[in-house]
């Protein structure tokens, strides 16, 4: 089955707008390699077009060996365990403002 892309963006933004005090969902080992290695891509490549940046980060991503991802994929399940925490919370407080 496939959704319309509007009924799947629509859905998402009506899940982002309900609640303002919904947990952050986590971020993965690659976006925090991104986030961190953005900068540098921009730095070393002026005038680069926002595509590209995105090109080369996921070069630089592949190109990592395991130990050079191993940083990253200690941040993300840090970020996972600290996300599955704030939900639990944020559901369990719903729940008691329901009853």
């Amino acid at each position: 089955m496939v959704i319309p892309f509007q009924l799947v963006m629509t859905t998402r933004l009506l899940t982002t707008l309900a609640d303002p005090n919904a947990p952050k969902r986590s971020l993965s080992a690659y976006m925090f390699f991104a986030n961190e290695q953005r900068d540098i891509v921009r730095s070393e490549n002026p005038g680069i077009q926002f595509g590209e940046i995105g090109k080369l980060l996921g070069e630089k991503w592949k190109a990592l060996d395991a130990e050079g991802k191993s940083p990253y994929e200690s941040k993300a399940e840090e970020d996972k365990k600290r996300y599955e925490l704030e939900k639990a919370e944020y559901f369990k407080k719903q729940h008691e403002e329901e009853e």
